[in-house]
């Protein structure tokens, strides 16, 4: 059954009725979650009180035996069982969920049963981003466990969204002895599968290579991929997906699996000699050894997993779903997003008040609705004129703009939006308030709030250091300078960059402690500032992560705006993250990461495909056929923007595998549609492949713009539509669908 068609049988059912109300059933100490498409199975061993995994996949309403393995030679008792909360030793030589080193040294742990509770609705995490929900939407389970040799308790947490057939995890340490513990290594979602076949989809890349997708056999021994940069990172992301060797976008079994952080860490796939596969997301164990003092708690970040038997595709649109709905906070989640042009690529740091001015005049006159000044505006003492100067003095720069920010904002703002009698021309403002240079006030005055080992050096990267968040004194700075920039002028966006790793740490905690500092500088700064459209940038999509997605509603998704490689950025982001949550924007040709040259209809096309569009040039420098094909193209984005930002995604074909690579919207009513054909080099043979939709109505009647023709949805889905395309390569097609 087509999701969208399962979503609105499932909503009829539910009308009047709380969802929660069978969400959960504990039978005994058997426990279900039960979705639409899902169920979720544990048990507690009456013998060892440990949790034991049962199922995780479709629907199941029945506990059946384990399968029959001989306990003979080294493995026995729990190296067989399938668990739900690992800790060391006790006879299980795979890797831990949880690793405590206790006072005396020993870093066994013995977890057991002790209670439950089911609670309507969803508990917050207090100061980590995380999903949320109404007594309608979700219902919790919390387990308590309690280790008695060491007197430390556990609180486990399962949440379940039965609609997007989604469980959220996390849990909580308390330590109730009279002596420090140190928490070594914490997966905030785990969970063992039985004997299954599996390969592993992840996401890798680098700066400006982002979101490639890579498939990997799940064999035995560990398939496992990590960040220690400190965040999130371009390399890899908290996202990781468990596939049916069979499953395509459309067809088979799919689990996804996402850590709502925005810091270093860890995923992995076990398989033991038993065949089982052990699944462990959460914190690197680099980066944690977290001190946990008597009386007090170490809270995990979340983790959320998505099943579907509907392929790749339909466990990407339940995550799409989800984090729009229940995880996304921002005014602006829901709301199309306003065309902007940036002043970066046109102009650099190469700014004044005049020049800005005058590059808003061309703006308004190609119906820019929002300006944004980029880098280089700051900096007194050490004006930002290049990279190695001004970080952290967020004070204009008189000589360029003498007044400050408010009139020079308000010039901006005296231009109005083409076509319109009275919306003025909004203004944004880029800033890097986690960063400093050495060449910097801040930095002279405050050499002791950097990120630093001891007397090792200071590594510089982009001649920047990081500013340890962790620090209250760093968080207070950081509120209090945003909050006097928005306060000075009439700022409705605010582009905030992060261009650097973290290099050296004096513990490894530092990076827990500074994501928590992170997290409650940017709650301080979205709550007092909600009517701001905040957007997240870290090199591009270093920090491109569920943990921001909860406070900033979009992100620029890579530094690389060439459209053919940003084609695939942007369908392999898409495997988690929503479209309406990426920024991309039409730059200049010859590109200035690979002097490509594509056409303006075509970099219009994929930039178009996010819910953030936009220009990075200076429009001055068009040539005359780009400049007349500009106001067809900002038409066209302003009419698919309410579709990207609450439509259905379908990849119906990949640039890695087909040389006419294609994706869809789908209106959640599925009355229209719109289909984005691309055709990456031109071929004398073969034949473009006819392009099968997706999401449509089967029964309905849709007309199309491409050949002026009306076909059923079951024609557009099963038979495809046959595009012509011409000689040349980079291609595009936009192709509109109405239902009839």
């Amino acid at each position: 059954m087509d999701m969208r068609v399962r979503r609105i049988i499932l909503s009829a059912l539910l009308a009047g009725v709380a969802i929660g109300q069978d969400a959960i059933t504990a039978s005994g100490t058997n426990f279900t979650l039960t979705g639409s498409g899902v169920s979720y199975l544990f048990h507690v061993d009456p013998e060892s009180g440990d949790l034991v995994s049962d199922h995780f996949g479709g629907p199941a309403t029945d506990f059946t035996p384990p399968a029959s393995i001989l306990p003979w030679g080294w493995h026995d008792n729990l190296a067989n069982y399938r668990r739900e909360f690992p800790d060391i030793g006790r006879s299980d030589f795979r890797l831990p969920a949880i690793h405590i080193e206790h006072a005396d040294g020993d870093t066994v742990s013995a977890f057991v049963y002790q209670s439950h509770e089911v609670v309507p609705g969803k508990p917050s995490l207090p100061g980590l981003p995380a999903t949320y929900g109404g007594d309608a939407d979700v219902t919790t389970l919390v387990v308590q466990l309690y280790d008695n040799v060491s007197d430390v308790s556990a609180a486990l947490s399962y949440s379940i969204f039965p609609q997007y057939n989604a469980i959220a995890r996390s849990f909580s340490i308390t330590n109730n002895g009279s002596d420090d513990i140190v928490i070594q290594r914490a997966a905030s979602f785990s969970t063992d599968f039985p004997n299954l076949d599996l390969d592993m989809i992840e996401v890798q890349g680098d700066w400006s290579h982002e979101f490639n997708r890579v498939k990997r056999k799940v064999d035995y021994g560990e398939t496992t991929f990590r960040s220690t940069e400190g965040y999130a990172s371009h390399l890899h992301n908290p996202f990781f997906a468990l596939v049916s060797p069979t499953t395509t976008e459309s067809t088979g079994e799919a689990w996804g699996f996402n850590l709502v952080w925005t810091g270093s860490f860890e995923a992995t796939a076990e398989r033991f000699s038993n065949g089982y596969v052990r699944v462990l997301l959460g914190l690197n164990p680099l980066h944690t050894s977290l001190r946990v003092q008597p009386g007090e708690a170490f809270q995990s970040p979340e983790a959320v997993a998505v099943y579907s038997s509907e392929g790749v595709g339909g466990m990407s649109r339940s995550f799409h779903d989800l984090y729009r709905n229940h995880l996304s906070r921002s005014n602006y989640t829901h709301q199309t997003r306003p065309v902007l042009l940036n002043s970066w690529e046109g102009l650099g740091f190469d700014i004044n008040q005049t020049a800005l001015v005058d590059l808003a005049g061309e703006a308004e006159e190609l119906g820019i609705q929002l300006f944004v000044n980029d880098d280089g505006w700051f900096g007194v003492e050490y004006p930002r004129n290049n990279d190695t100067l001004g970080l952290g003095d967020w004070t204009p720069n008189p000589a360029k703009f003498p007044d400050g920010l408010g009139p020079y904002v308000a010039q901006v703002n005296n231009y109005t939006v083409l076509n319109s009698s009275s919306q003025p021309l909004q203004f944004g403002i880029w800033v890097e308030p986690e960063m400093v240079n050495p060449n910097s006030t801040l930095y002279h005055e405050h050499p002791d709030w950097v990120l630093r080992a001891g007397k090792y050096a200071r590594t510089l990267t982009r001649n920047q250091l990081v500013l340890n968040v962790g620090l209250p004194e760093v968080q207070d700075f950081i509120i209090n300078t945003v909050s006097r920039i928005l306060d000075s002028a009439n700022i409705q966006y605010v582009k905030w960059d992060n261009n650097r790793g973290m290099h050296e740490l004096s513990h490894p905690s530092d990076d827990y402690n500074y994501m928590l500092g992170l997290y409650r500088v940017i709650d301080n700064l979205t709550t007092r500032y909600p009517d701001v459209l905040w957007e997240g940038c870290a090199s591009g999509g270093g920090r491109f992560d569920a943990g921001l997605l909860h406070y900033w509603p979009q992100h620029w998704t890579s530094d690389n705006t060439d459209a053919s490689n940003r084609l695939t950025i942007q369908l392999g982001t898409s495997l988690v993250y929503p479209p309406s949550a990426m920024g991309c924007h039409i730059s200049a040709i010859p590109n200035g990461l690979t002097n490509r040259n594509i056409s303006i209809e075509y970099r219009g096309h994929v930039a178009m495909m996010c819910g953030s569009f936009g220009l990075e040039l200076n429009p001055a420098e068009l040539s005359a056929e780009e400049a007349s094909a500009i106001p067809s193209i900002m038409a066209e984005a302003k009419r698919v923007n309410p579709m990207v930002i609450s439509g259905d995604f379908y990849r119906l074909a990949l640039p890695d595998n087909s040389n006419w690579p294609a994706a869809q919207f789908v209106s959640n009513d599925t009355s229209q549609g719109v289909v984005f054909a691309f055709q990456q080099l031109y071929m004398v043979k073969p034949a473009a492949p006819p392009l099968r939709l997706q999401g449509l109505d089967p029964q309905a009647r849709y007309y199309n713009d491409l050949d002026n023709s009306t076909y059923s949805g079951a024609t557009y889905m099963n038979a495809g539509i046959n595009i012509a395309w011409e000689r040349g390569d980079y291609q595009s097609k936009l192709i509109w669908l109405e239902k009839q």
